[in-house]
C-alpha cells in the first residue's frame, strides 16, 4: 500500500465524510506539510469526551507530520455558536471566554504534541476587522444561502426569532480558515454547513478550498443524547480516575462499540479480535474494563487506570453491587435535588416520607457511603451509585 493510501485510510478511520478525497490526495501529493484546522468555542471550562472525537483525529494528522492549528474561538465563542439551537443563547463575555479558554489549552495537551501544536485565537484576525471589514465579509455570502442550514430553517419556518449576530457566525468561522490559510478543516457532523462556508469564502479570497472532514458525534453515557455536560452525560478529561472509570462501566454493551470505534487508539486487528472472542461467548465486561483502562490511562497514567479497576472491582465484581444496575437522568431544580426525591424519582420507594425513614435506618448508601443527612441534595453534573436496601441499586446521573 503506498504512503498515501495508507494516509487516507488513517485519516478516514471512525470519520463520517470526507470532502473532497480526490483534492486532499493532490494536496498530500505536493509533499508539503499540510495546515490542518480545529476550531472550538470555549463555551463551558472543561472539555469531555465528546469533544476528544475530533481532537484524536486531529493527533492523527499530527502523527502524519502535518501543521496541526488549534483555534481557540475567544471571538466566536462571544457570538455564540447557534448549530443545533432552537433558540437564541446568551453571547458570553470576553472575560469568561478567556477563564474557559485557559482550561482548554492545559487540556487538549492530554492528547496532542504540544511542541507541536499551533495555538491560535481568533481574536487575533476578527477584531481588526472593524465595522468596516465586517460589511465587507458580510457582502460575501447572501441570507438565502445562511437560511438553508437546517437549524435556521426550522426556526425561520416555525416563527421563532434569530438574530442578526447569529447570522455571522458561519461567516465568522469560514473566515478563520481564511485568515489562517486552512489546507483541511475538522469538525463534527453537526458543523458540516460551517465547514463548507470556509470552503467557499477561501474560494472568493482567491485560496485554494479547504478539504472538510467530519467526525461522528459521540452520544452521552443514557446511548440518546449527544455527550454534553448541560444534560449531565458527559466523562470529563480531568475528571479523578475512578470517576471516569465507572461512568464508562456503566455504558450498554451496545454503546460500547460506538465508544470504542471513536475514541480508541487501539489498532483495528485489536478491536477486530474483542468482537471475535464476544462472538464466541467472551464477556462484554472485560472488552468494556479493557476500554476504560485505556480511557484512563490516556488522561491519568497506567498506575492510575491500574487503581481505578481495582477499586471498581472491589465494589461491583466481588458480590458488593451488581454490574447491570439500572441508570437513571434526573433533572434538579437550581436548590438542588433532595436525595429522598431522588429515591422516590427512581422507584425505590413510593413516598417522599418512606425515603426519609429508609435514610434514617441507615439503608441508604451513595457510591458505598451510608446516608445520614435527609437533607442532602445533587446537584447538576454529579454522577453517583445509589442503593437503597441490598437490591436496589442504579447509576444515577443529575442534570
Amino acid at each position: 500500500m503506498s504512503a498515501i493510501k495508507q494516509a487516507i485510510q488513517t485519516i478516514r478511520r471512525g470519520s463520517e465524510e470526507l470532502i473532497v478525497e480526490a483534492e486532499l490526495v493532490k494536496k498530500l501529493m505536493s509533499g508539503r506539510k499540510l495546515r490542518v484546522k480545529l476550531g472550538l468555542d470555549p463555551t463551558a471550562p472543561d472539555l469531555h469526551l465528546g469533544h476528544t472525537v475530533v481532537i484524536n483525529k486531529l493527533r492523527d494528522f499530527q502523527q502524519l507530520g502535518h501543521q496541526v492549528q488549534f483555534l481557540i474561538g475567544d471571538f466566536t465563542g462571544m457570538i455564540g455558536d447557534p448549530t443545533g439551537k432552537n433558540q437564541t443563547r446568551p453571547p458570553l463575555t470576553r472575560e469568561e471566554i478567556l477563564t474557559n479558554a485557559q482550561t482548554y489549552r492545559e487540556q487538549v495537551f492530554k492528547i496532542l504534541d504540544a511542541e507541536r501544536t499551533q495555538i491560535l485565537f481568533n481574536s487575533e484576525w476578527s477584531d481588526k476587522l472593524g465595522a468596516e471589514g465586517m460589511i465587507r465579509l458580510a457582502s460575501r455570502y447572501t441570507v438565502a444561502r445562511l437560511l438553508e442550514r437546517d437549524d435556521f430553517a426550522k426556526r425561520f419556518k416555525s416563527g421563532q426569532p434569530i438574530a442578526v449576530h447569529e447570522l455571522l457566525y458561519p461567516l465568522m468561522q469560514g473566515y478563520d480558515s481564511v485568515a489562517m490559510k486552512a489546507d483541511v478543516e475538522l469538525g463534527g457532523t453537526d458543523q458540516k454547513f460551517n465547514l463548507l462556508v470556509g470552503r467557499e469564502l477561501q474560494k472568493d479570497f482567491g485560496q485554494e478550498p479547504q478539504c472538510v472532514l467530519t467526525m461522528p458525534l459521540l452520544e452521552g453515557l443514557d446511548g440518546r443524547d449527544k455527550m454534553s455536560k448541560s444534560l449531565g452525560n458527559y466523562v470529563g478529561i480531568s475528571e479523578p480516575p475512578q470517576e471516569m472509570f465507572g461512568k464508562l462501566m456503566s455504558i450498554s454493551d451496545e454503546l460500547m462499540w460506538r465508544y470504542i470505534d471513536l475514541l480508541s487508539f487501539e489498532p483495528p486487528a485489536t478491536i477486530a479480535g474483542w468482537k471475535k472472542t464476544l462472538a464466541e461467548g467472551g464477556n462484554p465486561r472485560d472488552v468494556k474494563a479493557a476500554f476504560a483502562k485505556e480511557i484512563v490511562a490516556r488522561f491519568h497514567d497506567g498506575g492510575a487506570a491500574e487503581k481505578a479497576e481495582a477499586q471498581f472491582n472491589e465494589r461491583f465484581r466481588h458480590g458488593r453491587l451488581p454490574e447491570d444496575m439500572a441508570q437513571f437522568t434526573f433533572a434538579a431544580p437550581a436548590t438542588g435535588l433532595p436525595v429522598a426525591q431522588t429515591l422516590k424519582l427512581a422507584g425505590f420507594v413510593s413516598s417522599i416520607s418512606e425515603a426519609q425513614r429508609l435514610i434514617e435506618q441507615g439503608g441508604v448508601r451513595i457510591d458505598g457511603e451510608r446516608v445520614s443527612d435527609r437533607a442532602l441534595k445533587f446537584s447538576p453534573g454529579q454522577s453517583f451509585v445509589m442503593q437503597a436496601g441490598k437490591r436496589k441499586v442504579a447509576r444515577v446521573t443529575v442534570t
